[in-house]
């Protein structure tokens, strides 16, 4: 995530975009600042294999429609970033009034297959997942979900993996050892 960009609004941070992917063989996800066909384009071609579309899908649900359309579903993820279910946007500094279920919704109608919601009242917190909240998640659309925010441990993980994520974005507990 270019948090840099996040906050200014366009691609900062594609050098590190393409260190990583010249160093590395990882399947990369990029996201933060991409609000135009330009900053998307860049970062594609700087080696993302997919990107997230978070405050942009907020702002501008058209223009993200057409990016699901142009680049399809498999290479568009949608970042469903909340807070007391609330979406918040701006490297998380704005609340909107959507509700994360609602939102996560309107965008399947739209064929988007992949989100990773991230409960920010968790994040870094090492104090367990949003089990709950993911599980509503899952029972009430057909998306794939990618759980992040207060994996604490390798449990959190597997515990996610059982109630039916794809995947598990885990941060603080890899810089802590504890994973």
């Amino acid at each position: 995530v270019d948090l840099d960009g996040a906050r200014s609004k366009h691609i900062v941070n594609q050098k590190v975009l393409e260190n990583i992917a010249r160093e590395t063989s990882l399947k990369i996800d990029f996201g933060g600042g991409l609000k135009t066909i330009e900053d998307i384009e860049i970062a594609f071609n700087s080696g993302a294999k997919q990107i997230t579309i978070g405050s942009v899908a907020v702002q501008n649900p058209e223009f993200c429609f057409n990016l699901i359309e142009k680049y399809s579903s498999e290479k568009i993820i949608l970042g469903a970033d909340c807070e007391n279910r609330k979406i918040k946007t701006s490297g998380w500094l704005k609340e909107s009034d959507q509700d994360v279920i609602d939102f996560i919704l309107y965008y399947q109608k739209k064929e988007i297959q992949n989100v990773i919601c991230t409960d920010i009242s968790k994040d870094g917190m090492l104090e367990g997942a949003s089990e709950d909240l993911y599980k509503e998640i899952l029972k009430k659309t057909k998306i794939q979900l990618i759980a992040s925010g207060g994996i604490s441990c390798i449990e959190d993980v597997y515990k996610m993996k059982e109630i039916g994520c794809s995947g598990t974005i885990i941060g603080k507990a890899i810089y802590e050892g504890r994973v």
